[in-house]
């Protein structure tokens, strides 16, 4: 193939590239308004999440109410903290019953993977119990541990192994009861 053969594919290819989405950043392009402008994200929501703006969205769940609570070593009693969290978590599930929640229990990196799978199971259950206590129906709640296996910090601290000794609430839209 010749130099200008090449040349002349290549400048096709491109310029099928270029005119494959036009509207992939939303109405105005790259620019204001569109996904990489000072304009933020012109109301699309790229995460599935919903904005965090509307109260009955998993992103307003996740970053106002508080998706998550901590533990302290080698415990699963709801700190005053971990239960002002679920009071609030189980407020906006009683209010939305459209949702359901898998309870995600995790531990820190210390231990064998038994204990900590152990233990993330007895915290994904505090939680549980804790929400059901306040009024939040059972057969809308699962729980799963992932125990040491899905940690948020990775290194050999104690503020790391802080952050991974958790629960995590996940919101499954259009699941509720």
């Amino acid at each position: 193939m010749s130099i200008a053969a090449k040349s002349l594919l290549l400048i096709a290819v491109l310029g099928l590239a270029a005119c494959n989405n036009p509207d992939r950043y939303g109405a105005g392009g790259a620019g204001a308004g569109g996904a990489g402008g000072a304009g933020g994200m012109g109301g699309i929501d790229t995460t599935g999440l919903g904005d965090p703006n509307n109260p009955t969205s998993i992103a307003y769940f996740n970053q106002t109410v508080g998706d998550r609570v901590l533990f302290a070593v080698d415990q699963s009693t709801l700190s005053p903290e971990a239960r002002g969290i679920l009071t609030a978590q189980a407020n906006w599930l009683n209010q939305n019953p459209g949702y359901a929640a898998i309870i995600e229990g995790h531990a820190d990196e210390q231990g064998t993977r038994e204990y900590n799978l152990a233990l993330g199971a007895r915290r994904a259950a505090a939680v549980q119990n804790f929400l059901v206590s306040q009024g939040v129906a059972a057969n809308r709640l699962r729980t799963t541990s992932y125990g040491k296996e899905k940690p948020l910090e990775v290194c050999s601290e104690e503020v790391c192994y802080a952050k991974n000794r958790r629960a995590e609430t996940k919101l499954l839209a259009g699941a509720g009861a």
